[in-house]
Formats: C-alpha cells, sequence, structure tokens
C-alpha cells in the first residue's frame, strides 16, 4: 500500500494546491514583468488554516523556479537580523569570491590528537542595504533576483517589520530585482498597514485566502487518491468533499484520515464517516483552541452566543443575548472579522469563518463560560 498521501501538518504544501490558481498566475507574472510590478510586494491573509504558509512556501519555489535566491523568515525577534546573516551566505553562494579567506593563526596540541586553529579576518561592518545590493548585483548577472517571505506577520515585530519596510523601499526605488512576500491572520495585516512607518506596505497585493469551492476540493481528493493507487466511490467522494467546507486544513485532515482508516483499495462511505470524525476531533486540537486561546473572554462570549443558531447569526439578537447595547457589541464584532473568526454574510448577519467551530463551541461552551466568570471575578 502507497504512504498516506495527504499532510494535515501546519505550513505543510499539500500534494494538490487547489483555489490559489489566480493568486500564483499574479505573482508569477510579476516576476516576469520586471521591477515595479505589483505582485512582487505581496500580503497573503486569512483565518487560520486557509493555506498562508503553504502560500509563502509555493511563491518562493515558484522564485526558485525563475532562478532566483529565496530567504524565508518568521516575524519573531531577531529577524532582521538572521535575513542579514542569511544574505551574506547567499552572497557567498552566488558570488564564492566574496567569501572571506581563512589562514591559520595556530596550532594546538591537545593530550590526544592534534588540530588546527582557524581564524576570520575581522571585516568592516556592512549595512544589511549594501550587502543586499551586493547579493542583488551578482544575482543580476544571471538575470535573477531575490524574494524575501516573512511568516505570521504581527504587531509585536513592528521594529523588525519597520526596518525591513524600509529597506525593501530603497531597493524598489532602485529598480531592483526584488520582491517581499508577507502573510498574517488579517486583524495582524490590519495593525501593521495602519502603521504609519508602514504605510509603504499599503501598496502591497492583498490575496485574501478564502475556502476552496467544493468542486474542486473534490477533484483534488478523487485525483490525489487514484494517483496513489486507491479508489474512492462517488458516495463517499461527495461526502468527503462537503464535510471539508471547503476549508484548505481540513481537506488535508479528511484526506488523511480517509485513507488511513480504509481497509481495502476503494475508500467507501464508511471509511469516509470515520474519517470525518477523527479529522474533526483533529481540527479541534490544532485550529479551534489555539485560535479561541488568543482572544478575550468577551470575544469568546460573542461567540458562545453565537453558537446557539444553526446557521447565520443576527448581530441584533447577539447583542441582546450578550445584554449589551449594540455599539458595544459591534466592536466585538469587528475585532472577530479582523481575527479571521467570524464574516458577515449580509447586512446585520454573520456566520462561523472556520469550519464546525460552532460545534466546537456547544461541545466546550461550559470551559469557556467558567473561564469567562472566573476573569469577572478577578476584575
Amino acid at each position: 500500500m502507497a504512504r498516506n498521501p495527504f499532510r494535515p501538518t501546519a505550513g505543510a504544501t499539500p500534494p494538490l494546491l487547489v483555489g490559489r490558481d489566480d493568486a500564483m498566475e499574479e505573482f508569477t507574472e510579476s516576476l516576469e514583468d520586471g521591477p515595479g510590478a505589483p505582485g512582487r510586494l505581496a500580503l497573503f491573509t486569512g483565518p487560520r488554516g486557509v493555506g498562508k504558509t503553504v502560500m509563502l512556501t509555493e511563491v518562493g519555489d515558484q522564485a526558485l523556479r525563475h532562478g532566483w535566491i529565496t530567504l524565508a523568515e518568521t516575524a519573531t525577534p531577531g529577524m532582521v537580523e538572521r535575513l542579514r546573516h542569511a544574505t551574506t551566505d547567499a552572497l557567498h553562494t552566488v558570488d564564492p569570491s566574496t567569501a572571506p579567506t581563512r589562514t591559520v593563526t595556530g596550532v594546538t596540541i591537545p593530550v590526544i590528537g592534534g588540530g588546527v586553529t582557524m581564524s576570520t579576518p575581522a571585516a568592516s561592518v556592512v549595512q544589511w542595504r549594501q550587502e543586499l545590493g551586493r547579493l542583488l548585483d551578482a544575482l543580476a548577472r544571471n538575470d535573477a533576483g531575490l524574494l524575501i517571505t516573512v511568516d505570521e506577520v504581527h504587531r509585536g515585530a513592528r521594529d523588525d517589520l519597520r526596518d525591513l519596510a524600509a529597506t525593501v523601499q530603497h531597493l524598489i526605488r532602485e529598480d531592483r530585482d526584488i520582491a517581499l512576500a508577507m502573510a498574517g491572520l488579517p486583524s495582524a495585516a490590519s495593525d501593521l498597514l495602519n502603521d504609519e512607518i508602514l504605510t509603504f506596505l499599503r501598496r502591497a497585493t492583498r490575496f485574501e485566502l478564502a475556502d476552496v469551492p467544493l468542486a474542486a476540493v473534490r477533484d483534488a481528493l478523487h485525483t490525489t487518491i487514484t494517483q496513489e493507487g486507491r479508489t474512492i466511490t462517488d458516495e463517499a467522494l461527495d461526502e468527503a468533499a462537503d464535510a471539508t467546507g471547503g476549508y484548505p486544513f481540513m481537506i488535508q485532515l479528511v484526506g488523511y484520515h480517509i485513507w488511513r482508516l480504509a481497509t481495502g483499495e476503494t475508500i467507501d462511505a464508511t471509511a469516509v464517516r470515520a474519517g470525518v470524525v477523527a479529522a474533526r476531533k483533529r481540527l479541534g486540537s490544532t485550529v479551534h483552541e489555539t485560535a479561541l486561546a488568543d482572544l478575550s473572554d468577551i470575544d469568546r462570549t460573542y461567540l458562545l452566543a453565537m453558537a446557539h443558531d444553526p446557521g447565520e447569526s443576527s448581530t441584533g439578537e447577539i447583542a441582546r443575548r450578550l445584554g449589551a447595547a449594540p455599539n458595544y457589541a459591534a466592536v466585538y464584532r469587528s475585532r472577530l472579522i479582523a481575527a479571521g473568526m467570524i464574516e458577515p454574510t449580509r447586512h446585520g448577519y454573520v456566520d462561523f469563518a472556520i469550519p464546525y467551530l460552532r460545534e466546537y463551541l456547544r461541545e466546550h461552551a461550559a470551559r469557556y463560560e467558567m473561564s469567562a466568570r472566573s476573569t469577572r471575578r478577578r476584575h
């Protein structure tokens, strides 16, 4: 039996990337169109599990296919310093003549064996932008460029992101072959775009990643399964596709578990139903729990009030359930939309943006209500 082809791990590239053709086409065209092309400054946003990190991996691979170099980072403390080191390493790789030579300065003789002490001549401190310029010069000789990708952008990394943005902006003004692609939650992206010093990033092409159409999900599941030597019944395929809700991470979870639980060469409805149960459980622990942990107690209370409804919720009714004035409740509605937890469906109505979050909240309502009461007692 072939190994399981599905990859339900955060950031792992799926066997087939579905529903993202337009974004990839625009980015690829921008690489080919030269300096100043809009897609060379890209920002991918969307809720957890929608495939933001996967898109950074894909644009990085696309840049490599065009002969470019990619420096990939995450917006954590020390990001710019790590990029500086990566830039120097890349320069030495592209142009070995820039690498410092090492000389023998002495010999040490331990008790057993021997060794040679090596040292690197001290070099003048080179500003990162100048080092990037040298790297871009070397790449230009091969008609190539540089892509920098930054994952999980957020306001906590504001200083590093300001440094990065200023550096890239100067290089763009010089018509250099450089591109910057970033990814983050909608709320984090909004915070950064409102920063006065980061206004340069407002010109980024914003790709808001949404759910994948179910027809495309069905095709992707079918293709992946059959390419690995198994078959799936039409009934099972329909149930599996519907169970994903078009949510990219859930596509991988459902695919992984139905493949794992099938007992023969054909995946049937029985395997799919068992696989969906396993996938939902895993979704709860990896996505729902993490997403809810980042929210305030009032944010979670708003979501608990929504969970009483079988479908979309009236914002006016939610305010009444919370015993809050509509304007007060609207503040938390806006925050939850920005966080990618809920989405407006029509005027005055919202629904959950993450599949099965309603069911998860119902199952764990007591836990979150207890947490909210505990917080109120402390204050």
